[in-house]
C-alpha cells in the first residue's frame, strides 16, 4: 500500500513567524541587550518550535501510523520508528 503523507503547509506562517523572531535575537544579541531579555526570547522561539513540533507529531500519528496498521508488517515496521522517534527527541 502506498503511504501518502499529510500535508504541513498550514505550518509555513508559524515557521515564517519563529523566523522572525530568531532575526529579532540576532538583533538584540548585536545591539548588545540585556541578558534576561534574549533568555525569555529565545525561550519564546523554543517554545514555538515545540508547539509545531508538536503539532507535526499529532498529524505522523492520526494519518501516517494509522494508516500502517493496514498490514501487521507496516505496523511492526511504524512501532519500531516511532521508538527511534521518540528516542531522538526525548
Amino acid at each position: 500500500m502506498e503511504q501518502k503523507h499529510p500535508s504541513h503547509e498550514e505550518n509555513i506562517p508559524r515557521l515564517n513567524r519563529i523566523a522572525g523572531q530568531i532575526e529579532g535575537v540576532k538583533r538584540m544579541i548585536e545591539e548588545g541587550r540585556y541578558c534576561p531579555d534574549i533568555l525569555i526570547q529565545l525561550h519564546a522561539v523554543r517554545s514555538a518550535i515545540k508547539s509545531v513540533e508538536s503539532y507535526i507529531l499529532h498529524k505522523h500519528l492520526q494519518f501516517c501510523v494509522a494508516q500502517s496498521f493496514a498490514s501487521e508488517a507496516d505496523k511492526n515496521k511504524k512501532i519500531e520508528e516511532l521508538k527511534m522517534l521518540f528516542d531522538r527527541l526525548t
